[in-house]
């Protein structure tokens, strides 16, 4: 039997994390061997999305950690140690933590993403409206801008299409406006869907 199949029918065709049912697939939470049945997880889109950090972390989102740190499956026990510590500057978090146990060999799976490390939270690049701004999206200018070095002026409403986000400056996009290419602060765009 096919690794989705085990996993999906051990979590019974649901988030083994939240218990939701939609865009659920097969997450290998040890990265450094193929796909099999304890290194994997049955989870939503929505889980996988703030467990990679294409999401920023919601709070409320994670409440079933409270259930799942007792799971005996050690893919869920991984990740919501991982979770949990990136969630540890509240106080429900901590006391999770101090609550859950893993075995040396599990702890050491856990600490592969560096979770534990007090790294901050990751920084996306949002729109003027709080919208998270990817590699490739569209967006509109909210007011004229003056480009620095240029006697260009970027008008409001103009569209920039196939923006670069500026790595490690969230406030930063790229694109081109009139065949120039340019730096533009995330605040004065929005995101066209």
């Amino acid at each position: 039997m096919s690794v989705l199949k085990l996993v999906q029918a051990r979590a019974g065709n649901a988030c083994e994390l939240c218990g939701g049912n939609q865009s659920l697939q097969v997450y290998n939470a040890h990265k450094d061997t193929t796909a099999q049945p304890h290194y994997s997880a049955f989870l939503c889109s929505n889980c996988i999305d703030q467990i990679e950090q294409k999401l920023p972390m919601d709070e409320a989102h994670f409440g079933f950690l409270e259930s799942t740190i007792w799971s005996e499956i050690p893919a869920i026990q991984v990740i919501s140690w991982r979770m949990l510590h990136r969630l540890k500057n509240h106080a429900w978090a901590e006391d999770l933590l101090d609550m859950m146990y893993l075995d040396e060999d599990t702890l050491d799976w856990a600490k592969q993403t560096n979770d534990h490390l007090d790294l901050g939270p990751k920084e996306f690049h949002t729109d003027c409206n709080g919208a998270i701004l990817n590699t490739g999206d569209t967006v509109t200018l909210i007011k004229d801008l003056d480009v620095k070095g240029s006697s260009l002026t970027a008008k409001m409403g103009t569209a920039v299409r196939n923006i670069r986000l500026v790595p490690d400056n969230p406030g930063q996009i790229e694109g081109k406006v009139e065949g120039q290419q340019i730096v533009i602060l995330t605040q004065y765009v929005r995101r066209q869907n």
